[in-house]
């Protein structure tokens, strides 16, 4: 998933990116694009830091200057990847960089929204390099990204904060909300130690939860 300094990500749509990811068996990549951006920078690269305490992969990059690309680059050989992210990213542009004859369209950030502007409508595939050993999947800026096809009780599997907790629920079929002798929820209480799972993390959980627990029509 590629995110950028500028503007500002949105924490739900990646994690729900991630288990989307999980839940198929997709390998993800969390891209920090903009790192000549300073304390812009800085700043969304902390936020990133409970997804690498949990195993995520991370990777800082400059479109601008170059900047991490050959490191990105090693990432994506002999693999198809897609790249997903919000508008303003700069998916068109890290298209451009790694497939030069791809001439994808790129866009401005919009200030008053602080968000990008839509240059990619529809999808499209690009061979990475004349061997066609590697591939890229440019996808269009989203707002939202919903997880209805998944069911609530599985969603902790997804999480791995969460998923090495499993184990040691009383119950096995612990919602990891209330019942007594939750392995989760333990650990989120633990008070010998920082916990593996962030206040903020199990918070979305239940969110996640409750809206994948509506009923279906």
């Amino acid at each position: 998933m590629l995110v950028a300094a500028e503007p500002d990500f949105s924490q739900d749509q990646m994690a729900r990116a991630l288990i989307a990811c999980h839940a198929q068996g997709i390998t993800p990549l969390l891209v920090v694009n903009k790192s000549d951006l300073g304390a812009a920078f800085a700043l969304a690269w902390q936020r990133l830091e409970p997804y690498r305490q949990m195993g995520e992969s991370t990777l800082a990059l400059s479109l601008k200057s170059g900047a991490g690309l050959d490191e990105l680059l090693a990432q994506l050989k002999g693999k198809t990847t897609l790249i997903l992210g919000p508008s303003g990213a700069g998916k068109s542009t890290l298209v451009n960089r790694l497939v030069p004859s791809a001439q994808a369209a790129t866009g401005e950030i919009s200030k008053a929204l602080h968000s990008g502007r839509h240059t990619t409508t529809s999808t499209h595939w690009y061979w990475l390099g004349d061997a066609r050993d590697a591939a890229l999947i440019d996808s269009p800026g989203f707002q939202e990204f919903g997880l209805h096809h998944l069911d609530a009780r599985d969603l902790a599997r997804f999480m791995p904060d969460m998923h090495a907790q499993l184990g040691d629920c009383k119950f096995y079929n612990c919602t990891h909300l209330h019942e007594p002798g939750c392995g989760v929820i333990a650990e989120l209480n633990r008070s010998d130690s920082a916990s593996s799972i962030s206040a903020s993390r199990y918070r979305l959980y239940g969110e996640l939860f409750a809206e994948l627990s509506q009923t279906r029509y």
